[in-house]
Parts: structure tokens; C-alpha cells; sequence
């Protein structure tokens, strides 16, 4: 196929997935890495993965976070700080159609708080944020402002009442549960998800990978935006290979147009 008709059909899919969106009655849409990675966040896969560099059972394990927190500090530098990222046009195209009353819910993977960087407000975190931390032995709160200029120091956070460099963020290590209500939440807004946009997600990280198969279950259709067809094609009705950045807000456009009834 020449580039100028992989565009064409590109742009073909992109009007067909316009028109499922806007005309679906609750759509949602379930995020992964993938849609940050165009902001400069790494990815946590593939050759130029975070766990091509971290070990992640000593990066992001609660049992190493305990003896070796330093670790995770060193892996919570790479991810965020070295990259320096902000909202993507995906981040924004995503905002823009929940401020329009289409997009219902954000279910995301990531903990980078890009989502609501970019004005996105229903947003549902299924392994927590790096926002807020605790320090896990005199209990003492932080905020990722103060985090970040430590780190940016080059330093690992102390905490300031106890001395312990046990201070935790809250999001999910491994041998963590996911946010109970968080996750019963986004379990019931698949549900009732008539349509969901799947971005940048591998889904291969369980129990969320699971997720857009309630959708499934429930009479629901799919759509994959991801930079290749992803490990489960068959369950999509539609998939744009891609990036996100590119073809949301496109999408986004059309759907709205439609949905005005331009």
C-alpha cells in the first residue's frame, strides 16, 4: 500500500470511528503507556523499555520497596522527571471531548497525571498516582511538587519528621491490590460502556487488561488506537494504527462535528 492510500484509509477509519463516538449513548475510553509515550514518559516494553533498565521486581515491589527504596526512586526519576512531560494533543483531544459531554470516563494504566494535566476530569486511575505519598513509617504526607524538586536535586526524598527514605507514593507495586473502589468503578463504567476507545495499552497487564472485555460482554464494540494491531485484535471492531497524538484530535474534530450536526 503507498503512503498516499494508507492515508486515505486511515482516514476512512478515523471517519467511522467519528461516527460510532458520536453517536454512542456512554462512551468511555481505557488507556495505557502508549498514549504518553508521545510525551516523552517511557515506555515499560520492548527494547527501549523501563524493564530493559529496571529490574521491576526491585524497581516497583513492595517487599524490595521496604529494605531498597532507593530503587524505585532511581526508576520514579527515569519515568518522569528525565522525560519532562506534558499533555500530548491525545491528552487534550481526550479533555475536549469529555468538556463536550461525549467522552464519559478516562481508565488508565498510567500514573503519570497527564490526563488531568490536559483537563480531563473523570478519571480513573487503576494503579494509582504518583500525586500524593506517604511516608510509610511515621505516616507524614507529601505532595509530587515537593518530590519532584528532590529529585530533580538528584537526591532521594527523606523524610522531613522521621528521616526514613521509606516515603511512598500511592500508586500499585507489585504484590499490591489495585484500588478496590477505584477498580469496582472502572468495572462499572465498562459495563455500561456502550463503546470504549482502547489507546496504547498492550493489555497485557492483568486484572485492567481485562477490562474492555466487560465491555465486550455487555454488547459493547471496541476501538484500538495504538502504534501496531496489539496482541488481541480479534476482539476490536475497529483498529487505527497509529499514533495517538495524531489521531485523536482528529477523531475528536469529526466526532464533534457529527454530534453538532455540522
Amino acid at each position: 500500500m503507498t503512503p498516499k492510500n494508507f492515508e486515505n484509509k486511515i482516514e476512512e477509519k478515523i471517519a467511522e470511528a467519528a461516527r460510532m463516538l458520536a453517536t454512542a449513548e456512554y462512551p468511555v475510553c481505557f488507556t495505557g503507556a502508549g498514549i504518553s509515550a508521545e510525551s516523552g514518559v517511557p515506555t515499560f516494553r520492548g527494547p527501549d523499555g523501563l524493564w530493559e533498565k529496571h529490574d521491576p521486581q526491585k524497581a516497583v515491589s513492595l517487599s524490595s520497596f521496604r529494605n531498597q527504596p532507593e530503587a524505585f526512586w532511581d526508576f520514579a526519576r527515569e519515568l518522569v522527571i528525565t522525560s519532562g512531560a506534558s499533555p500530548n494533543p491525545g491528552h487534550q483531544a481526550l479533555a475536549r471531548l469529555e468538556e463536550q459531554q461525549i467522552l464519559k470516563t478516562v481508565i488508565t494504566q498510567n500514573i503519570d497525571m497527564l490526563h488531568q494535566q490536559a483537563g480531563s476530569k473523570n478519571v480513573l486511575e487503576l494503579h494509582g498516582s504518583l500525586e500524593k505519598a506517604d511516608c510509610r513509617d511515621c505516616g507524614a504526607r507529601y505532595s509530587w511538587q515537593e518530590l519532584e524538586k528532590i529529585l530533580k536535586r538528584d537526591e532521594t526524598p527523606e523524610c522531613r519528621n522521621c528521616s526514613s527514605l521509606r516515603i511512598k507514593p500511592r500508586i500499585v507495586f507489585f504484590g499490591e491490590r489495585l484500588p478496590e473502589k477505584v477498580l469496582e468503578n472502572a468495572w462499572q463504567e465498562a459495563q455500561q460502556a456502550d463503546l470504549m476507545l482502547v489507546i496504547g495499552s498492550s493489555l497485557q497487564v492483568y486484572p485492567a487488561a481485562g477490562i474492555p472485555d466487560l465491555t465486550l460482554q455487555a454488547g459493547g464494540k471496541l476501538i484500538y488506537i495504538n502504534a501496531d494491531r496489539g496482541s488481541r485484535p480479534e476482539i476490536f471492531q475497529l483498529i487505527l494504527t497509529g499514533r495517538a497524538g495524531s489521531i485523536l484530535p482528529r477523531l475528536a474534530d469529526s466526532a464533534l462535528k457529527i454530534s453538532r450536526g455540522d
